[in-house]
């Protein structure tokens, strides 16, 4: 009998050191999916405090353009929105209107050669667009932690413990078709 025991015994710390695994796993992923959303919120806050300083920059120049420069606030203020109350879907529209913006933005400003030849410019115009970069690169990174998380949650036998200890899936940070198709630069002039 002190066999059949032994055995159980050891079944019973074998099944308890599998779920701790698994459990330990969710908890990594999760994490994961923390800590790029993190690294795409550090990227978002430096192109928040770049872009008035971006946009006082070209009031001194564009008397004519202050339509372009309000939607380039009132986008930036949609994304910083979105982004407080951690709403995925609405981060993505905001930041695709943000990014029609500054495409406008820069195209108004091949109007304006002081403007262009503005050294202050310029250099906010390169972070800005090394910031974009960066945050496409962060998407990515992002949606792929996204990924290994929901499906590790969706599969069996991790599944029963996501269930068991309140595992969510997380949204991935999707565009519409809409939004991924290039801007047309000519609408931008118009």
């Amino acid at each position: 009998m002190t066999v059949v025991m032994l055995l159980l015994l050891a079944l019973l710390v074998a099944g308890v050191f599998y779920v701790v695994r698994i459990y330990n796993g969710l908890v990594a992923l999760r994490e994961n999916v923390r800590k790029a959303w993190s690294n795409i919120d550090v990227l978002l806050t430096q192109r928040h405090d770049e872009l008035p300083k971006l946009v006082e920059t070209c009031k001194q120049y564009m008397t004519y353009e202050q339509e372009t420069l309000e939607r380039v606030m009132q986008a930036r203020a949609a994304v910083f929105a979105a982004r407080d109350r951690g709403d995925i879907t609405a981060l993505g529209a905001a930041e695709e209107q943000l990014r029609q913006g500054l495409g406008r933005l820069f195209a108004v400003a091949e109007n304006y050669p002081e403007l262009k030849a503005d050294q202050s410019f310029r250099h906010l115009q390169s972070r800005i667009s090394e910031l974009e970069e960066a945050i496409a690169d962060r998407r990515e990174l992002y949606n792929e932690a996204v990924n290994l998380n929901n499906i590790r949650i969706q599969t069996f036998p991790d599944l029963i413990i996501a269930r068991m200890f309140d595992f969510k899936e997380s949204p991935l940070l999707e565009f519409s078709e809409e939004q991924r198709r290039d801007v047309d630069l000519s609408k931008l002039f118009h």
